[in-house]
């Protein structure tokens, strides 16, 4: 399967802002989410144990750095963009070790150690997606970090309970016991004062993280980060919805229409391209 068809078959929302790019930067920025995609699949499988999901991910760690027998042709396209953009291994390497987390952490203390996997599985990834889109300012790092960490937060916040039914609590035990909800408030779905303040601060925080990547994002680079503003639109109404709604994460899936996220894209390009003002909306 190639990148285009892995892309296609996803839906994610970041193959939509795909839509503000020209054809050579949207290839290769096809064949990186490919790989993001194939990795995370690997982890996420049902079909694979915890030991071949491992050795699967340090095959593809081995086929960043050279070429093995019968490798698939998505690694030998991404080592071709690693070195048309100066990327290292590395990178792409802190990727995999996010989504390697997964197989051995159910659980997170602190917000210090949550941090440490959205770094990894969210900015990450957007450190080499602006390798790719381009940009002149260095500052446009700092607006990745923190992008992907409101971004992450908010799949975090929409995704509770989708989360603890794998087996998963990524909400810090430390803001858990702050609020006074426990697991088993949460294994039984307990909608509760507590539980709504527990979420109400947890979407402080991505917006924290929103209102800190607007306000990194360099003016001389608006134009090529475009995507990723895309991305910001999408899930700034995503998290805003679900506020609206008080969380009601139990019961219903959020997702954005179709439709609704057209408009995000079309006024985000006009923003991107044009120049217009924005306005605040984080």
């Amino acid at each position: 399967m190639n990148a285009a068809t892995i892309t296609r078959q996803s839906k994610s929302n970041l193959a939509l802002a795909f839509v503000s790019l020209g054809r050579e930067r949207k290839r290769d920025i096809t064949i990186f989410y490919a790989f993001c995609r194939v990795v995370d699949d690997i982890a996420d499988s049902s079909d694979l144990s915890v030991i071949e999901k491992r050795v699967r991910l340090a095959k593809w760690r081995q086929m960043l750095r050279a070429g093995a027998p019968e490798e698939p042709l998505l690694a030998r396209d991404l080592r071709q963009l690693m070195h048309k953009y100066s990327l290292s291994p590395n990178m792409l390497e802190e990727i995999i070790a996010g989504v390697e987390m997964d197989l051995s952490t159910v659980r997170y203390p602190t917000f210090e150690e949550l941090r440490v996997y959205c770094h990894r599985v969210a900015s990450a990834v957007g450190l080499v997606s602006i390798e790719v889109f381009g940009y002149r300012n260095p500052r446009c790092r700092e607006y990745a970090i923190d992008l992907g960490l409101a971004l992450q937060m908010t799949n975090i916040i929409r995704d509770v309970w989708k989360d603890f039914q794998a087996g998963r609590i990524y909400l810090p035990q430390e803001d858990l016991a702050r609020f006074h909800y426990s697991e088993a408030d949460l294994a039984e779905r307990q909608y509760n004062e507590h539980f709504l303040q527990l979420m109400h601060f947890e979407a402080s925080r991505a917006r924290e993280f929103f209102s800190r990547a607007v306000a990194e994002l360099p003016p001389e680079d608006r134009r090529a980060m475009a995507p990723a503003e895309i991305m910001r639109s999408i899930y700034r109404a995503l998290l805003r919805r679900i506020e609206l709604d008080n969380f009601r994460v139990f019961e219903k899936e959020y997702r954005l229409s179709k439709l609704e996220k057209a408009v995000w894209i079309t006024a985000q390009l006009f923003n991107s391209f044009l120049n217009l003002p924005r306005r605040a909306s984080v």
